[in-house]
């Protein structure tokens, strides 16, 4: 199996509503995180966790804030990158829950000798 990292984006304002939500709020929006979880049972290798406050380091050692809004990450293994994807259908991220928040799948490739 191979695996791959699931980048999740979303617009810097929809990420400041979050931090506004009650803890009733917050578990009603995981609800759908579960279900899609146990719906890839095995295949989710790490569901992840949010992030925030992410910085870009330049080779000459400026530090500026990341304009990339990469919100979260989760890790998946599939056979491929189209099992992978098929991992994504119907996933909450991109379900309604903000028309500008996206996915980004890359496939992590084995170091050499490792």
């Amino acid at each position: 199996m191979k695996k791959f990292v699931v980048l999740y984006h979303t617009p810097k304002d929809a990420m400041q509503q979050t931090a506004n939500v009650t803890p009733e709020q917050m578990a009603k929006g995981m609800e759908a995180w579960m279900q899609w979880a146990q719906r890839c049972g095995n295949h989710l290798v790490d569901m992840g966790a949010p992030l925030m406050n992410g910085q870009q380091i330049s080779p000459d050692g400026s530090v500026n804030e990341s304009q990339k809004n990469v919100s979260g990450y989760s890790i998946l293994q599939a056979e491929n990158m189209e099992e992978a994807k098929a991992l994504l259908q119907g996933h909450p991220h991109i379900s309604g829950w903000n028309p500008d928040s996206s996915i980004e799948l890359h496939e992590s490739m084995p170091l050499p000798g490792m």
